[in-house]
């Protein structure tokens, strides 16, 4: 008797059954429309098909449906993103509640085709997602800004894991009128692109929400001529472009008129490129507000009133524009009872990315009264590989709280912060944890799921690769953060090697380490390259990415162990040669990067990347 065996579907259906036997797709199977059905998810399994069969599948409406044939249906008495899924011998029927529905259920068929091909096990699905609004939400600001090509590509997989909202983190990234000393070095998101970009969106059941910084990290707008003056700190433009400032400064002055007019213009600008009636508004981490211009007023009244009158304003103005506001919710988390100040269409967007984050904030905010996303994230940030086990644990939990707080929707983020270095599509697991953990409430294994990306998402027939990739970050000594952070806050070499020893210290950096650690690192791109032998040709790329992400590890592990026992003395013959070479070492590599960077994005802030590698080959030479 043939096993049942259940097949890898990313999110887990609801109800799943699975029947004996199968049912075989042929040269002259069809795809049937039947009440509802739109020629845009037909088509989309057309092309799957005729990738994991090799056949046409010729799409109509006006013959009946035989038992090669797949039927297309909205069911009357669904629900909203409901579907139902049969394939049996009698042939293969999907039905949507809504046409997101619909959607969803072609995605599952597609998820079927590419490990089963042709011949497709009979089972019974019936499946609708725990959280309404399931999202991802990816920096194009801090760093890179991908290609529209790259954002499309991006849009499809997430629709292929039934994520159905996408948002988009821009400071200075897009071309706003008027505002050309903003977004002059930036090559910026043009309004046309987000028009197509949108329209795409759209097709694949997916909602491109505007999201645009208002309040703080308004780091480039707020250090040009034109605007400086609106800042709530003096002298803004008083100092050298940092990684570690743009973080921590910049934020509007509440107290000057012209700096809400010139958010409310923006707004205005950008929110009628999107068909969605939704816009986020930012408003995180004002961390200078009441420090400079408004220090007064701050210790007079206190900045809880100061900030939550500029977000009354302005989320009553994005109302006003027919749109929902959004805001992100660390500053109000401090004072949750003022959430009812707002109006009450508005969204609070609760973020906390550590692997164990509490539930508190997520309680207090339900007590007030808020709608609140909770929203997790990816882990990418300032690494070359995301840690994804930190992702794991960090996204299972808020989406955990999602479910259990009755939150309308679930926002997993992949920021940039120090020039986005990691390749865009090492977040594309997290991003898969999301979408399955947003879903259903049935959480699978670290382990375990794992292998399911690795087959379903790599193509990688022996389901090792994401067993291999989540071991990466552990052998990571000198990581990013702490390159950005010794080279912008100390220049003075005189100073550095007691800075650097100490911090060493503090983090365990063990200089010795490296060279253990970058052995286990060797043998890992090495187990990677031997995967691309199970792995599909068109995902071999994906993991030669891998590749040149773990040399850039092993390269700072190494510069930093250097550093650590070299900088500050005498260098011998001997050492300064190896100085030389690790410096040769990762100029070469970073060649080979910007080529990787340049494939999926353009140019952005790819010259700050380099101002960091360029510093450290250059501090390798230069020592004695």
């Amino acid at each position: 008797m043939e096993m049942k065996q259940k097949p890898i579907l990313l999110p887990y259906p609801q109800k799943m059954e699975i029947q004996e036997g199968k049912t075989h797709l042929s040269y002259d199977s069809c795809i049937v429309l039947g009440a509802g059905a739109q020629m845009e998810t037909a088509r989309l399994l057309k092309e799957e098909i005729k990738a994991c069969t090799g056949f046409e599948a010729e799409i109509t409406k006006t013959r009946t449906c035989r038992a090669q044939d797949v039927f297309l249906e909205l069911n009357q008495n669904g629900k909203e993103q409901q579907y139902q899924l049969t394939v049996s011998k009698e042939g293969i029927r999907v039905a949507g509640g809504d046409q997101r529905g619909l959607l969803y259920g072609v995605q599952t068929l597609r998820q079927l085709l590419r490990q089963s091909g042709a011949a497709l096990p009979c089972l019974e699905i019936e499946d609708y997602p725990k959280i309404p609004e399931r999202g991802f939400y990816h920096d194009v600001t801090r760093g890179r800004i991908p290609t529209l090509d790259y954002l499309k590509k991006l849009a499809s997989r997430m629709a292929f894991y039934k994520l159905n909202q996408l948002q988009l983190y821009v400071e200075h990234s897009f071309l706003f009128e008027g505002m050309s000393e903003v977004w002059r070095d930036s090559t910026p998101l043009t309004a046309e692109e987000i028009l197509e970009l949108d329209e795409y969106c759209r097709k694949l059941g997916i909602e491109l929400v505007p999201s645009v910084s208002c309040f703080g990290h308004l780091y480039h707008l707020l250090r040009t001529q034109q605007f400086a003056h609106l800042s709530e700190m003096e002298n803004t433009r008083a100092t050298e472009f940092s990684f570690i400032d743009r973080m921590l400064h910049h934020t509007l002055d509440v107290e000057n008129p012209q700096g809400m007019q010139l958010v409310k213009n923006m707004l205005s600008e950008y929110m009628e490129l999107f068909s969605s009636k939704k816009f986020n508004i930012c408003a995180d981490e004002t961390f200078d507000l009441g420090k400079g211009k408004n220090l007064a007023r701050a210790e007079r009244e206190g900045v809880t009133g100061m900030y939550m009158d500029f977000v009354k304003e302005l989320c009553e103005f994005v109302i006003e524009k027919g749109r929902v506001p959004m805001f992100w919710g660390d500053i109000i988390c401090g004072f949750p009872e003022e959430i009812k100040k707002l109006p009450k269409e508005t969204i609070c967007l609760n973020w906390g990315y550590a692997p164990d984050q509490r539930e508190e904030e997520t309680r207090k905010l339900d007590e007030a009264g808020a709608t609140q996303y909770l929203c997790s994230g990816a882990q990418g940030w300032n690494n070359w590989i995301n840690p994804l086990f930190n992702g794991y644990e960090n996204i299972r939990r808020m989406a955990g709280y999602a479910v259990k707080y009755n939150a309308p929707g679930f926002l997993n983020t992949d920021w940039g912060d120090f020039g986005h270095i990691n390749q865009p599509d090492f977040s594309i697991p997290a991003m898969i944890f999301g979408a399955a953990f947003s879903w259903n409430t049935d959480i699978p294994s670290f382990e375990k799921i794992c292998r399911e990306i690795s087959v379903l998402e790599y193509r990688n027939h022996s389901g090792r690769v994401m067993d291999l990739i989540a071991c990466i970050h552990q052998y990571e000594d000198f990581n990013w953060w702490s390159a950005v952070y010794f080279k912008e806050k100390y220049t003075d070499q005189a100073h550095q090697r007691e800075v650097f020893v100490k911090y060493a210290r503090e983090k365990l950096f063990e200089p010795e380490a490296a060279e253990r650690d970058n052995k286990k690192l060797q043998e890992l791109r090495e187990a990677l390259a031997g995967e691309m032998a199970f792995t599909d040709s068109a995902c071999r790329e994906r993991l030669a990415d891998y590749s040149t992400a773990i040399e850039a590890i092993c390269m700072f592990n190494s510069i930093g162990a250097f550093l650590a026992a070299h900088l500050g003395s005498r260098l011998s013959g001997e050492e300064r040669k190896t100085a030389n070479a690790l410096a040769n070492e990762l100029e070469t590599w970073f060649y080979y990067y910007k080529k990787l960077w340049r494939r999926d994005s353009r140019e952005a802030e790819l010259q700050r990347v380099q101002d960091v590698i360029d510093w450290y080959a250059d501090l390798l030479r230069e020592m004695q």
